[in-house]
């Protein structure tokens, strides 16, 4: 049986920490709570469960923060937690399962990180595998019988336990600060890390975010080369940014790059026929409404080619007297 370190960063977690704590103790040999500022009874709560309670300064920096919690962990494999999880009774057995009958060459284990939507977080999907359990001490090996070489690929198995994200509130405001500082910064911003901006800023950002958001994407595409997907997410924010401030030229310039890439965004279909739509220009509206739909992906926010463009669509065809379409984007409406 493998055992397992159950660790997580915290700060004012108090209304839900004590839930997290309560369902993962049943599989935890050890638990770690790195607390990064609390001014409630986080810390007093995670005494219930733990001895091994650490204080780390904020650096406005997730990933120090979790290195240090991985320095104070000393199990066989560490289970990275945030206060918001949830494990039920059904998962927890799986889990067990899982620690009496591990492989030993296993290196990290994906689960299900599941309840996403609901929230309104930064993934556009409800139930998706996520990287969650790691082994502390990674062994490198030796692999062929000739020509041999060390293997570099971690060895990945895919589980079926299922993690409840149950959060209070967004954290958008927070990732997006953190994200703007570290630009200011001058450090470098990973394309992971732009595209995860402009997924949360189309799945949970308001106007001002997008406004906030608007000139450092810009200033990013006129002064990188990017390759086509990261292009197409940034030329949304900015798109979105100059309808938000009513720069209609901008707005274009951005949407028209866009679309001259080989996949144009759903995003650019919904705004370009919402424009359209929304100045009685119905039959173009028509025409960035199907291709939104049928021709286009989402780049950042999966509900404007799943829902938005479809609603959009049905008031587009009671304009232009379509009527016997409707059924169809009816269809598309139920499947979301």
């Amino acid at each position: 049986m493998i055992t397992v370190s159950v660790c997580l960063i915290v700060l004012n977690e108090e209304k839900i920490l004590a839930r997290c704590l309560r369902s993962f103790s049943c599989i935890a040999d050890e638990i770690i709570v790195v607390d990064t500022g609390s001014t409630d009874n986080t810390k007093k709560i995670a005494a219930d469960f733990t001895d091994k309670i650490y204080d780390f300064k904020w650096v406005n920096d997730f990933s120090k923060a979790r290195n240090y919690a991985f320095s104070k962990c000393n199990c066989d494999y560490i289970y990275s937690c945030d206060a918001d999880e949830v494990l039920d009774e059904e998962n927890i057995k799986k889990f067990e399962n899982l620690k009496n009958n591990l492989p030993e060459n296993v290196e990290i284990v994906q689960m299900f990180y599941k309840n996403q939507l609901e929230f309104n977080t930064t993934y556009n999907y409800d139930k998706e595998l996520r990287t969650k359990l790691f082994k502390r001490k990674r062994d490198f090996v030796w692999e062929e019988c000739v020509h041999e070489q060390i293997r570099l690929t971690p060895v990945i198995f895919d589980s079926d336990i299922e993690i409840t994200h149950m959060p209070l509130s967004l954290h958008s405001k927070r990732d997006f600060k953190v994200i703007k500082d570290a630009i200011l910064r001058g450090e470098a911003i990973s394309k992971r890390l732009w595209e995860m901006y402009a997924k949360e800023l189309f799945i949970s950002g308001d106007n001002e975010d997008f406004l906030e958001a608007g000139a450092i994407f810009e200033s990013y595409v006129e002064n990188n080369i990017l390759d086509e997907s990261l292009l197409r997410s940034c030329l949304c924010v900015i798109a979105k940014a100059s309808l938000i401030k009513n720069d209609i030229i901008g707005f274009f310039a951005a949407a028209l790059k866009n679309v001259g890439t080989n996949n144009p965004s759903g995003e650019i279909c919904y705004m370009l026929s919402k424009l359209y739509y929304d100045t009685g220009k119905y039959e173009d509206a028509y025409l960035w409404a199907y291709n939104g739909i049928f021709e286009a992906q989402s780049e950042c926010c999966i509900k404007y080619q799943k829902e938005m463009l479809p609603k959009l669509m049905l008031n587009i065809l009671e304009k232009t007297g379509r009527y016997d379409e409707k059924e169809v984007y009816e269809k598309l409406i139920c499947l979301t």
